[in-house]
């Protein structure tokens, strides 16, 4: 597990707080929903870029392979929230997620280059966060996250290379105002608690 996380732990700029993780162990219901609910999400996303931007054939090989990879992760969540006799209710979405998006400029190619790169720091969260769950064994679920762990680290470092290859610049600076607000937002104190969500409030 360290050398699949020495990448991921290496890019984000902050970790996880650990009362996160204490919000986790109380409230397991909770986090395998929201976590459903990112992984429909993450499929959506990936998605989404393939019909925006058909003209890309690397982006297309690579977010296809994503989208499915994503789409069996939310299959998996769910099977063990069944497993678990936890029914699928509705959450509210977490403010990470749609912060994060608000660093995307309006205009092309740059609106490409930016979604991938919050992308990719979702995804090195995300991968952040498992990795939290697979050494705390919360409620047992270690041996889960363990199984998603090196997909999620791929996940990212897929968006970050695309991001890189469909920018005129070096994108040196918008990862680093993503991954500054990335480290605000899990610091942040949260009312509610969410998969991505900061300490609680």
């Amino acid at each position: 597990m360290t050398d699949i996380l020495a990448p991921v732990r290496a890019f984000l700029t902050s970790p996880t707080p650990t009362s996160w993780l204490d919000a986790a162990a109380q409230q397991p219901e909770q986090l395998l929903i929201d976590h459903a609910n990112c992984e429909k999400k993450a499929a959506g996303t990936a998605l989404s870029l393939l019909y925006r931007y058909v003209d890309r054939g690397d982006l297309l090989h690579r977010l296809s392979r994503l989208a499915r990879e994503e789409l069996r992760h939310f299959e998996q969540v769910v099977a063990e929230m069944q497993r678990r006799e936890i029914a699928y209710t509705h959450l509210s979405s977490s403010r990470y997620a749609g912060e994060l998006r608000g660093l995307v400029a309006n205009h092309e190619p740059q609106r490409l280059v930016d979604t991938l790169i919050v992308g990719a720091v979702v995804e090195a969260r995300s991968c952040e966060r498992f990795a939290l769950l697979v050494e705390a064994d919360l409620h047992g679920l270690g041996a889960f996250y363990q199984r998603l762990l090196a997909s999620e680290a791929r996940h990212f470092e897929d968006y970050l290379g695309l991001a890189a290859s469909y920018s005129d610049t070096a994108i040196d600076d918008r990862v680093a105002a993503v991954l500054a607000l990335d480290a605000e937002l899990v610091n942040r104190p949260d009312d509610e608690f969410r998969f991505h969500s900061g300490p609680p409030g």
